[in-house]
């Protein structure tokens, strides 16, 4: 059985995070950024999330999956890298291995210690599958260590890369940012020489829709969305050390339909005064903290976009009642 490599190119930097945090809650309009959402227990809380009846995204991004394997491997290559962006606990990759075979599986997160369990497992799983752990924050950086690529550089360079990046998580990025991440996924994909031509990226997308069925999506009536997106004021408690108090803050989740975009916020139940080593500043009632956007697109729109980020044309794969899209874009 192969071992798994790991590479841990992201190491937190608290000052960089204090004062990334302490710029946002000063801002006239506060704000954080989403990934404070997910510390051990907002990732818990996600993962009951995707349970509830409401949030229709995991489940029915799955049923493309499964009704559509064959077709979506048809049109991936063959032996490709399969690099995972944001792999969680790698089962959304896991399950195309049967029909896609790649001959390499790069997961990557923020953190190699949280990928190692769940690699460990799976490489007991798929014993003769090529399999490594890179810890790196991909939304600034998509350059990957050659090593973790594979071994023989000859192998390497002929190996197309296909980027995996599920769940509609793209939908945290503005549009000029999502652009942007785009672009650099398009690059990457003849990094190191590997043949572009061949590579691309399978990408989930949430689509447009009406909104009471989004805004439910986003505050559900058991409370968790509101349980996660309030789990971060302990978060942010313990990386600045300041004194949010959870009984002062409710959640709200609204659908912007201009922008298209679910937002998220915190809002004051009353005034508010908050307190960090250093400094604070006061919350009038009713004030809010932005703490997630979600943008949707129309299937259309994306393809457009992935068209101005440098990829074909894409594949478009939907359910029937088009909530959600799966797309194949070659590089």
């Amino acid at each position: 059985m192969k071992t798994p490599q790991f590479f841990q190119l992201h190491h937190e930097d608290s000052d960089q995070i204090r004062t990334e945090l302490l710029k946002g809650l000063q801002s006239s309009q506060a704000y954080t950024s989403p990934k404070y959402l997910y510390d051990a227990l907002g990732s818990k809380l996600f993962e009951a999330i995707c349970e509830l009846p409401e949030y229709y995204p995991t489940r029915t991004e799955a049923a493309i999956f499964l009704e559509h394997a064959a077709s979506i491997a048809s049109h991936i290559p063959q032996g490709a890298a399969l690099i995972d962006l944001g792999a969680g606990n790698c089962q959304k990759a896991a399950s195309l291995f049967e029909h896609v075979k790649p001959f390499r599986y790069v997961a990557v997160d923020i953190s190699v210690d949280f990928l190692r369990g769940t690699l460990d497992t799976l490489q007991r799983q798929y014993p003769d599958l090529d399999m490594a752990g890179v810890g790196m924050d991909f939304s600034e950086s998509l350059n990957l260590p050659a090593a973790a690529m594979g071994d023989i550089p000859e192998v390497r360079a002929l190996a197309p890369r296909v980027f995996f990046y599920p769940g509609s998580s793209i939908g945290n990025f503005t549009p000029d940012e999502a652009l942007a991440f785009l672009q650099r996924i398009h690059a990457a994909c003849s990094a190191h020489g590997s043949d572009a031509k061949q590579g691309g990226l399978l990408i989930g997308v949430d689509l447009v829709k009406g909104t009471a069925e989004l805004e439910a999506a986003y505050d559900d009536a058991l409370g968790v969305t509101a349980a996660f997106n309030r789990n971060m004021l302990l978060h942010i408690n313990r990386l600045i050390d300041s004194d949010f108090h959870l009984d002062d803050w409710s959640h709200v989740a609204l659908y912007d339909e201009q922008l298209a975009r679910i937002e998220m916020h915190l809002q004051a139940k009353r005034d508010v005064v908050l307190r960090w080593v250093g400094g604070g500043r006061v919350f009038a009632k009713n004030e809010r903290i932005h703490t997630e956007n979600s943008y949707k697109w129309t299937a259309q729109g994306f393809s457009d976009l992935l068209q101005n980020a440098g990829f074909a044309k894409p594949v478009v794969w939907t359910d029937a009642k088009e909530k959600f899209a799966v797309m194949w874009a070659a590089a």
